[in-house]
């Protein structure tokens, strides 16, 4: 019989690949099962339990109740925070059948009543007007409750150059706590936005909380520019990290904000917390939320 010596090469070239490939494959196992697990690294791939809303500064500051939530509900926006002086009206003049009536609309849509936005601050010298503020601020929480709004957000407006800083941030911090406590009674979180020239600088927000020094006092982080001052983004992040209870966006096309990296450290920090765009109106409004929401998806990595 004629010997196949083509035959025979290939018999031996499947046999000692074969041999190699079960050496290879028992080699890996052997790394796998002997070397220790990879420490899991936080990544945008998880998921996201931020959720997205809007401010009605300034994009819905002429929209009624109802065309608030009709536009919120097509653009897939879960929650609006009510700007005091806008045309939805919500203000502590209305009456309790009023306000009952806010409450309801609301809990009967999709889109959730998550905060009113107040324009009272607390960092004037003249101390009968921070008064009459803070006494306004109580006002206003007490409208909180009665819409079903869990959370009012005040501010700093700046530090006043005629007073010495400490004093100010200290006053500030002092008069959080008093609208904190009131707020507690009443079941509505406090929400400090991070504003006002000097005032917005995060080492200054930390001193008016330390001062404030209550649990139901908290941030909206505001998305400004000097969030990258000092020793930058993280630095400045992770001295109030505990404490963000919201969130304030701007333009997300904005390349100089690191909107990723806030993002990340928002997912990191295991925050729930409603993110809301505060953004100039437009003609095309409906079509805008939807840029925005697009690139809010994006930048977590959830399209």
């Amino acid at each position: 019989m004629q010997y196949d010596l083509n035959a025979r090469n290939s018999r031996v070239g499947r046999r000692h690949f074969l041999k190699t490939a079960s050496l290879s494959l028992g080699t890996l196992g052997l790394a796998e099962t002997s070397l220790p697990a990879a420490t899991p690294q936080p990544s945008l791939a998880q998921p996201s339990r931020l959720r997205l809303g809007t401010v009605t500064y300034n994009i819905a500051k002429d929209w009624d109740v109802p065309t608030i939530i009709k536009n919120c509900e097509a653009t897939k926006f879960e929650g609006v925070e009510l700007r005091t002086t806008h045309a939805h009206g919500v203000e502590v003049s209305l009456t309790a059948d009023q306000r009952a009536e806010v409450g309801r609309r609301f809990r009967d849509s999709k889109v959730a009543l998550m905060g009113l936005g107040s324009i009272f601050d607390y960092h004037t010298p003249d101390q009968e007007k921070l008064k009459r503020d803070l006494a306004a601020t109580k006002e206003y929480i007490l409208l909180a409750r009665d819409v079903g709004a869990p959370g009012v957000k005040v501010r700093p407006n700046g530090i006043p150059k005629e007073v010495p800083k400490e004093k100010t941030l200290e006053q500030i911090g002092h008069s959080l706590r008093e609208i904190g406590i009131f707020g507690e009674e009443h079941g509505i979180q406090i929400r400090l936005e991070v504003h006002g020239g000097e005032s917005q600088l995060l080492p200054n927000i930390r001193r008016m909380l330390d001062v404030a020094d209550h649990k139901n006092v908290g941030v909206c982080w505001n998305t400004n520019s000097t969030d990258l001052d000092g020793d930058g983004f993280d630095h400045n992040f992770d001295l109030v990290k505990d404490k963000i209870f919201t969130v304030h966006l701007h333009d997300l096309f904005d390349e100089t904000y690191p909107f990723r990296r806030l993002f990340t450290r928002l997912n990191e920090a295991g925050k729930t917390c409603f993110c809301l765009a505060e953004i100039p109106e437009s003609s095309d409004p409906l079509r805008v939320m939807r840029y925005f929401r697009t690139n809010f998806l994006a930048y977590q990595n959830l399209l």
